[in-house]
Formats: C-alpha cells, sequence, structure tokens
C-alpha cells in the first residue's frame, strides 16, 4: 500500500510547551486509522498542522504520490488538495435542510463569485442525493439539520466533507454523544468510507475504536509511544503507564 500522508519528524512548540515532538508516522492510500491518548498528547494539533492551520517549527508533511510539502500551502488549498476535515462538535446549518447543508458544502471547492451565481444541475443533485445515502440520511433529506439528533448531524457534517471528494478524512471524536445504535452505524459508515479514501479518527473511546477493527497510533507528549493493533498497544506497558493506568 502506498502511502498517502507522510508525517515526518514535525515539532510545534507554543509558549514554550511543545506540543508535537518529532512527530513521525505514515497513512495509507486506503486505509482506517485510529489516533489516541491522553488529554495534551498532540492529537488535536497534529490535526491542525496536516490542515494547514498551524505551521510546525519543524520537520514536513508530504502528501500525495508526487511528495508534495503541505508545508508551502494554507488551509483552504490544502482542502482543495483532497483533505477534509470534521470537528469534535457538529458545525452544520441548522436552519438550512440537510439537502441544502450538503449542496452548500459541494460548492466549496469553487470560488465565492461561482457559487453565488452557480445554477445546481441534475449531476449534483444526484451526488447530493448520494451523499444523503452513503451516510444514512436518506430519509431526512427535507428536515432542517436543527431538527437532527446529535448523531445524525455527525452524520451530514461527515456527508459535508464528502461533498470535497476528500482522499483523506480527519474525523475528531464522533462517537462523542452518540446513543449506541448511532455508534455502530458510525463504525459501519467509517469503514465505507475507508475502502475509497484515507479514515484517520482521533477517539477516546475505546469500545468504538476497538470495533473500528483497525491500525491504533497513541501519541503522549506529542510523539508516537506505541502502534499496532488496539489489543497490542493496550498491552504495551509504556502505554499502561501514561495513558491506561490512570
Amino acid at each position: 500500500m502506498n502511502n498517502l500522508l507522510i508525517v515526518d519528524a514535525i515539532s510545534v512548540s507554543f509558549d514554550g510547551f511543545k506540543a508535537i515532538n518529532e512527530l513521525s508516522f505514515d497513512i495509507g492510500e486506503t486505509e482506517l486509522r485510529a489516533i489516541i491518548g491522553p488529554n495534551g498528547a498532540g492529537k488535536t494539533t497534529f490535526m491542525d498542522i496536516v490542515t494547514g492551520k498551524t505551521k510546525p517549527d519543524s520537520g514536513d508533511v508530504v502528501w500525495g504520490e508526487k511528495y508534495v510539502s503541505l508545508l508551502r500551502y494554507n488551509e483552504s488549498q490544502i482542502a482543495g488538495m483532497g483533505i477534509g476535515r470534521k470537528f469534535q462538535r457538529p458545525t452544520v446549518f441548522e436552519d438550512q435542510t440537510v439537502e441544502d447543508n450538503i449542496m452548500v458544502a459541494l460548492s466549496n471547492h469553487r470560488s465565492p463569485f461561482k457559487t453565488l451565481f452557480y445554477d445546481y444541475g441534475p449531476e449534483d443533485q444526484k451526488k447530493v442525493a448520494d451523499i444523503a445515502d452513503e451516510v444514512g440520511l436518506t430519509s431526512e433529506v427535507h428536515r432542517l439539520a436543527g431538527e437532527l439528533s446529535h448523531g445524525q448531524k455527525q452524520w451530514l457534517e461527515i456527508g459535508m466533507v464528502l461533498a470535497q471528494s476528500p482522499r483523506l478524512l480527519l474525523i475528531d471524536e464522533p462517537a462523542a454523544g452518540m446513543t449506541g445504535d448511532e455508534r455502530n452505524k458510525t463504525v459501519k459508515l467509517l469503514k465505507r468510507l475507508a475502502k475509497h479514501s484515507a479514515v484517520v479518527v482521533v477517539e477516546h473511546d475505546m469500545d468504538f475504536v476497538r470495533n473500528l477493527e483497525c491500525r491504533v497510533t497513541v501519541l503522549h507528549e506529542g510523539s508516537v509511544l506505541a502502534e499496532g493493533n488496539l489489543d497490542s498497544v493496550t498491552n504495551n506497558q509504556d502505554v499502561i503507564d501514561v495513558y491506561l493506568g490512570r
């Protein structure tokens, strides 16, 4: 499997605190990866660096077959290159329908001028319908986003990310606040998405991570502490000492 993303010895400090410390790992083209670690381990900062929100002090982040350094690009350029991010709290337009939310996301890769005067055609309508079906919201497309359950809002936001045809999805704590049934559906959704894209999930819930059945990277103090399947990392003495043994 070829690497889609290579994080190469990145470090970044904020006011003397080293949030990321010589962090290195890579993500395959079609892979589901979970990233775990205690608060302050560097999980969010890692995503901020990959998406261009934060620039590291040293190291590099390399993208795609042409080994492009993402550090040369801003957030919108990186998003346009195929990196999508879903934050922990859903940020949907609550006074618009599910369909409208996905349609707006579909147009985000166009310039604001083109978006303003864009006429959505049959192809766009089909893509919106396909995305709604993928995230399990076909029966909700005409409902206002504000009427959805918390879990459904999470799925809608994943759908909005999918509208931008990402090759890499960064998803922050999708299981938080979900019912058991919603969590099960989310596991199945993420596994489906990872057949065509790379999906990186930052999560605290170990049961959810176990159900993902994927490679797990454990971060601690901004570095990789351990990597492997969940059983191997949870039986790692270093991980037990700093994370699971608290």
